[in-house]
């Protein structure tokens, strides 16, 4: 039971990461794209957790990207992004799994997108 209990704990951790790096001072592009990385590791961390913790591989949801090639809008994108990493929280805690991976999933997405376009606009 403590293992369960830990993978829990682990997964939470990893949501509750993401989201203070996301409220941490962005102010500068580069700390901003800094940050977006760690809560697409934090997210990619939780989904693994995640996809275990649903068991069925055919379970597990199968999404697409649908942020296709426009660039975000960088303040309306954070939000987005705050706003689902709280329901995944939510979700997860209230034993939704694969809502709660949804969530992260679109999450993890969305902050890639924007660190990609943050990335092409400063030409690293």
């Amino acid at each position: 039971m403590s293992g369960i209990m830990a993978v829990d704990e682990k997964i939470l951790r990893s949501l509750k990461s993401a989201i203070t790096y996301l409220e941490s001072d962005k102010k500068d592009g580069g700390l901003l794209a800094d940050n977006l990385w760690h809560v697409a590791a934090e997210l990619e961390y939780a989904l693994f957790l995640l996809s275990f913790k649903i068991h069925d591989e055919n379970c597990v949801p199968r999404m697409k990207s649908s942020l296709g090639s426009r660039k975000a809008d960088v303040a309306s994108g954070l939000y987005s992004i705050k706003n689902l990493l709280i329901q995944a929280e939510t979700f997860f805690q209230s034993g939704s799994l694969q809502d709660a991976y949804k969530s992260a999933y679109v999450a993890r997405q969305r902050a890639l997108k924007i660190m990609d376009d943050l990335v092409k606009k400063k030409g690293w």
